[in-house]
């Protein structure tokens, strides 16, 4: 979760990565500590995705790096439009992921939910 600095009010959600080593991996630990430090901050959800995304490429140059980002924001549901439900979806991709159609599309169809074959 972290807090939306427009309005004072959480969001809260889920983060899904997918990135391709080249000489270094990260421990999954690592990949959720990434995402709690820039979500532990006032913050915009477009923002903590490119953050996420763009500090793992730094920290361990891999091949690729892909980022969703799926939240539900306290400002849609509690004050103005009042939309219970509703779900914000952002996304970075980076590397191969943003030049390879075909790893890109993979990541997607696995975020998803639906199987796919990579051919």
């Amino acid at each position: 979760h972290s807090l939306c600095e427009h309005h004072m009010v959480p969001f809260t959600g889920k983060v899904h990565v997918g990135y391709i080593p080249k000489k270094k991996v990260l421990g999954i630990s690592k990949i959720a500590r990434i995402a709690e430090v820039f979500s532990r901050r006032l913050q915009v959800q477009e923002r903590l995705t490119r953050e996420i995304a763009g500090s793992i490429m730094q920290a361990i140059d891999p091949l690729g790096v892909a980022v969703v980002v799926e939240c539900s924001h306290m400002c849609m549901v509690m004050r103005g439009v009042q939309k219970v439900g509703s779900n914000t979806v952002t996304s970075s991709v980076l590397g191969c992921f943003q030049t390879d159609s075909k790893t890109r599309a993979e990541f997607f169809s696995i975020v998803n939910g639906n199987a796919y074959t990579r051919r």
